[in-house]
C-alpha cells in the first residue's frame, strides 16, 4: 500500500471515528467545517484526497489535530515520530514546504510543525477556531507574518506569538530560504 493510500484510509477511518465520537451527522460537520457533505462522504469512503485546508478544517470542527486525523496506530504513552514518518502536507515546485512533525490532544489539539518557505512564496491560512495560539520559531532566514493584515518581520533567531483566530499569511519576501518550527494550540471542541 503506498504512504497516500495510507493516508487517505486513515483519513477515512478517522474523520468517521471522530465525527461519530463527538455526535455529529454529516450534515452538522460539513456545516461546522464549512466544507460539503459531498466531500465528506468521499473522504469518509476513501474516494479523494483533500486539500490540507480542508483537513485543517474538518479536525478544527472536529476539535482534533492534523496529526489525530493522520494518526494510524493507536498512540502509546511515549510516542517517537522517526524523521522519515513526517507527514508533508503542503509543497511547492520551487521547494516550500510544510511537515507535522508531531502532534497530541492536551486538552485539544496541540500540533508542532516544520516550515520551508522558498524566496518570494507565501503561504495563506484561513482563520483557526476562537482561542487558538500560534507559536513560531525562525531558523533560518527572515519571516514575513501578516496577522489582521497588519505584517510583522521575525528575523532569524526570534519567535513570535499570536491568536490565530483571524486571517494570516507566513510569507518569505527575503531572497534566501526561510526556515521555521511552529507550534498551533486549539481549544477543545465544545
Amino acid at each position: 500500500m503506498s504512504d497516500l493510500d495510507l493516508l487517505t484510509r486513515t483519513l477515512a477511518r478517522n474523520v468517521k471515528r471522530w465525527r461519530t465520537e463527538r455526535g455529529f451527522t454529516l450534515d452538522v460537520l460539513a456545516a461546522r467545517a464549512g466544507v460539503s457533505r459531498g466531500m465528506l462522504i468521499q473522504i469518509e469512503q476513501s474516494r479523494t484526497n483533500p486539500s490540507l485546508g480542508t483537513v485543517v478544517k474538518i479536525g478544527d470542527a472536529l476539535g482534533i489535530s492534523v496529526t489525530t486525523l493522520l494518526d494510524y496506530e493507536q498512540s502509546p504513552v511515549v510516542r517517537v515520530v522517526p524523521a522519515e514518518q513526517a507527514v508533508r502536507l503542503w509543497h511547492t515546485e520551487a521547494g516550500s514546504y510544510n511537515r507535522l512533525l508531531a502532534g497530541t490532544e492536551a486538552p485539544g489539539p496541540l500540533e508542532m510543525w516544520d516550515w520551508r518557505l522558498m524566496p518570494g512564496e507565501h503561504s495563506p491560512s484561513d482563520p483557526h477556531p476562537a482561542g487558538t495560539v500560534e507559536l513560531l520559531h525562525v531558523t533560518a532566514g527572515e519571516l514575513t507574518l501578516t496577522v489582521n493584515g497588519v505584517r510583522h518581520i521575525v528575523p532569524t533567531g526570534a519567535s513570535a506569538t499570536f491568536e490565530a483566530g483571524t486571517s494570516h499569511v507566513y510569507g518569505n519576501d527575503g531572497e534566501v530560504p526561510l526556515e521555521m518550527v511552529m507550534a498551533i494550540s486549539v481549544p477543545p471542541a465544545r
